[in-house]
C-alpha cells in the first residue's frame, strides 16, 4: 500500500477533494493523509467520512519549536514550513507505512503512479524528488528552484537524514521571498542530488509531472500527475483555471482541465451535501471574461474564468 500526505485548509478542500477522487481512481490500494491547517477543514473532513482518508489535526504537528516561528509566517508560509515534517507524521502513526509521499493539495493523478514508484525502486535510493521542467518561456529556476515540492516520497529510515535536514532549514528560515539562493521549502531541494547522492533519485522522466509551467513541452498523454498550479476558486462558484501568465494549450484543456473541472464540481458537490459552502481563494476575478458553464471554456482559446454548474 502507498501512503500519501498532503496538508490544506478550508479554503483548499475542494482541490483537497480533487485529488482524492483522482486516488480512487488511480491509485490502487492507498492510504492519503490530511493534515488539516484549520478545525473546518477537520471538522468537514469528519462529516463526509472519505474512503482511504485518515485525519491529522494541526495540533498533531504542531511542536513547540513549530509554534515558536509561526507568529512570524504567513499561513502559507506556515505551510511549507510544516511540508517536511509531515512523513514524519504519518511513519509515527503508522507502523505498516514503509514510504509516504507528500502531494499538494493542488495535484491529481491522470493516471495510475506505478511507473514512477518503478522508477524509483529500480534507483535504489530512498528520497524521490521532480524537476520544474519549465518551458523556457516561464523558467523561474533561479528564484523557485530546479525542484518542485509537488510529489516527495520517503522511504521509512533511510530517507530520514534528508527529511530531517529538510525540517531543520525550514524551521530556521521559510518565506515567500528570494533570500541568497533561498525561497520557501523549495530551493533548498537544489543540491540534494549533490548533498544526498547517495539517497536521492531525480524522476527520469520530466513529462509524468506536468503543470502550467510546462504544459507546452509535454503531450497531455504522457501525464501521470497534474500541478494546477494558480487554479483558484472565486465568488459565486467561478473558478479561474490559470493565472494570466501562462497559456494552456487547447489540447490540455481538453485532456487534463475538462475532466478535472468535473471532478471540482463533483468536490462542489459533495461540500454542499454536508452544508460546507465554498469560499473564494482569490476575491478579485485576474480577468474579465465571464462564461456561464465549465465546458464553454473549451470553445475560446486563452479564456481562463469559468462559472461551475449550478447544481
Amino acid at each position: 500500500m502507498e501512503h500519501y500526505v498532503t496538508l490544506f485548509d478550508s479554503l483548499f478542500l475542494p482541490q483537497g477533494l480533487a485529488l482524492h477522487q483522482s486516488l480512487q481512481r488511480h491509485a490502487g490500494a492507498y492510504k492519503l493523509w490530511v493534515l488539516c491547517m484549520d478545525d473546518t477543514a477537520y471538522q468537514v473532513l469528519q462529516r463526509l467520512d472519505l474512503p482511504n482518508v485518515a485525519l491529522l489535526a494541526l495540533s498533531d504537528a504542531e511542536t513547540p519549536e513549530l509554534l515558536s516561528v509561526k507568529p512570524s509566517r504567513s499561513r502559507g508560509e506556515y505551510c511549507w514550513t510544516l511540508t517536511p515534517f509531515t512523513p514524519a507524521l504519518v511513519f509515527a502513526r503508522d507502523s505498516s507505512a514503509q514510504r509516504v509521499t507528500y502531494l499538494d493539495a493542488d495535484t491529481w493523478f491522470t493516471a495510475n503512479p506505478a511507473a514512477v514508484f518503478a522508477d524509483f525502486d529500480a534507483s535504489g535510493k530512498s528520497v524521490l524528488i521532480t524537476e520544474h521542467a519549465y518551458a523556457p518561456e516561464h523558467d523561474q529556476t533561479a528564484v523557485s528552484g530546479i525542484f518542485c515540492v509537488q510529489f516527495v516520497t520517503f522511504q521509512r529510515g533511510q530517507g530520514e537524514p534528508v527529511r530531517s535536514w529538510w525540517a531543520e532549514r525550514c524551521l530556521e528560515w521559510c518565506y515567500a521571498l528570494p533570500d541568497n539562493g533561498r525561497f520557501g521549502d523549495q530551493k533548498y531541494l537544489d543540491d540534494w542530488p549533490e548533498r544526498f547522492a547517495n539517497l536521492v533519485h531525480v524522476s527520469s522522466n520530466r513529462a509524468w509531472f506536468q503543470a502550467p509551467w510546462n504544459v507546452t513541452r509535454f503531450a497531455p498523454s504522457k501525464a501521470t500527475f497534474f500541478h494546477f498550479h494558480s487554479l483558484r476558486t472565486l465568488r459565486n462558484n467561478r473558478i479561474q483555471i490559470a493565472s494570466t501568465a501562462y497559456d494552456i494549450p487547447r489540447q490540455s484543456l481538453q485532456t487534463i482541465y475538462q475532466p478535472y473541472l468535473k471532478d471540482l464540481e463533483t468536490s462542489f458537490l459533495q461540500l454542499r451535501a454536508v452544508g460546507f459552502s465554498v469560499l473564494p481563494q482569490l476575491d478579485q476575478p485576474r480577468l474579465n471574461v465571464w462564461i456561464n458553464a465549465w465546458w464553454q471554456c473549451l470553445k475560446r482559446w486563452g479564456v481562463h474564468i469559468l462559472r461551475m454548474g449550478s447544481t
